[in-house]
């Protein structure tokens, strides 16, 4: 039944006046969607999904106790109490690291991992345009310079092939973003690292428990970072995480994340180290320990209702699901697709995705092409920017933006499901399809009417 819809959600759809989606057997030839004359949404007619979708973050009562006895501790500093060592203890046997370190926030494990692995001021780190901006701020923050590798926008990742026509005699590091938790192509991005000696940084905030070729993400380079800030799928409000396979850059982070005191293998000249505040508090702990059955199970529940999308999805003309590199299994923080209005009668993504949303479906076009933003012109024409890299060099680097036609394909062609519907029933997965259906089938009506 996997590649079929189900019938109850099939039953509530047609209730619904919707379109009804039909399923051609594999005798009969490719299988496609069949909707009827039902009038989309923002054409007047009846949405397809009336039930809403999940909210995020969700709250237990049974967590109440543990976080009130943090409370009553009086323990409250990462050096005070058990919470925060134990949470450690806890996500690096999950993720199969060597060790873990608990952090502010999934921004800082970025910052003290670059800083660990040695990017300096003047250095440059090639990383992935196609990520949230605190990415790009991470390696702002160590006064480096982030240098664009291409994004696939088959796969929405880093090009491995276009990573070495970057590198110069300045490049330290490489930081492959996992986005929205879908493993980068690490084999060939490590093969590169290792040519060439470079660190790598993996961005994994958006990728708890997801796979690459059976090793989880935060483990494939010399550190990785997550995040739990209240959107993700193990929140704490804020918090984040480093992980790696060796315990001494581990304790190295430790330190610089706890005001330079010395650590384990770290020991230094004397107590302390160059540091800085990074710490993360007991209450953040306590509330992600007891998250971690809950994590596993939804991963679980999203990965079987992305699979049934992925499935089917690829059957309705003009729509693509996202290629994964090394039999990668995503935690899929958003669920994304690609779309083409040619598809859809030369229906523009953004009415596509406002009859999407008429119909119940929330979705989204997630990223832009955010280096014309702003943000990078203003760290290149600062004065220690100018001060680091010659003008024809901050030019050039300006220039490269333009190169970028693999991430501009991505920014114009993806819309996104958020985490919270994946846990939704199979029924509702089944909407989506049918709404998508539908307007696939009316798409010519709906551009007229735009």
């Amino acid at each position: 039944m996997k590649n079929q819809l189900s019938r109850r959600g099939f039953i509530r759809t047609a209730a619904a006046g919707s379109a009804a989606i039909t399923w051609l057997t594999a005798r009969s030839g490719p299988n496609v969607f069949a909707a009827d004359a039902g009038k989309p949404a923002i054409l007047g007619g009846t949405a397809v999904h009336k039930g809403g979708w999940t909210a995020w973050p969700q709250w237990r009562e049974e967590w109440e106790s543990k976080m009130i006895d943090v409370y009553r501790s009086r323990k409250w500093f990462r050096l005070s109490g058990p919470q925060v060592p134990e949470f450690e203890k806890a996500w690096a046997e999950m993720l199969g690291a060597k060790k873990a370190l608990a952090v502010a926030s999934g921004t800082t494990s970025l910052i003290v991992s670059l800083h660990v692995m040695d990017v300096d001021a003047g250095d440059e780190v090639i990383v992935s345009p196609y990520t949230f901006i605190a990415t790009y701020n991470a390696i702002l923050a160590n006064s480096a310079l982030p240098v664009f590798a291409d994004t696939d926008p088959t796969t929405l990742t880093m090009d491995p092939k276009t990573i070495e026509s970057r590198i110069t005699e300045r490049t330290r590091a490489i930081m492959p973003v996992h986005i929205y938790g879908m493993a980068c192509d690490m084999d060939p991005i490590n093969a590169i690292a290792k040519k060439h000696k470079l660190a790598v940084v993996e961005d994994a905030c958006q990728a708890w428990l997801a796979e690459y070729k059976g090793r989880k993400c935060g483990t494939l380079g010399d550190l990785g970072g997550f995040s739990f800030q209240e959107s993700k799928h193990i929140p704490s409000g804020e918090g984040g995480a480093i992980t790696g396979m060796s315990e001494e850059l581990i304790d190295k982070c430790n330190s610089y994340h706890n005001c330079g005191r010395t650590c384990g293998t770290n020991k230094g000249t004397g107590s302390f180290t160059r540091g800085m505040n990074y710490r993360m508090t007991q209450f953040q702990a306590q509330l992600l320990l007891v998250q971690f059955e809950k994590l596993q199970k939804e991963t679980a529940i999203r990965r079987a209702n992305a699979d049934h999308l992925s499935a089917n999805l690829g059957k309705i003309p003009g729509i693509t699901p996202v290629r994964l590199p090394g039999n990668g299994r995503p935690s899929w923080h958003l669920y994304p697709f690609r779309y083409d209005a040619a598809g859809f009668n030369g229906l523009s993504r953004d009415r596509f995705m406002e009859a999407l949303r008429a119909e119940g479906v929330s979705c989204s076009s997630p990223y832009r092409e955010q280096y014309f933003d702003g943000l990078l012109d203003e760290a290149i024409n600062s004065r220690g920017y100018r001060r680091l890299w010659g003008a024809e060099r901050l030019k050039a680097y300006r220039d490269s933006f333009n190169d970028l036609k693999g991430n501009k394909q991505a920014c114009e062609t993806t819309v996104a499901f958020g985490q919270n519907m994946l846990l939704s029933d199979r029924s509702a997965m089944d909407d989506i399809l049918a709404a998508i259906a539908k307007i696939q089938t009316h798409s010519a009506a709906i551009a007229k009417k735009a």
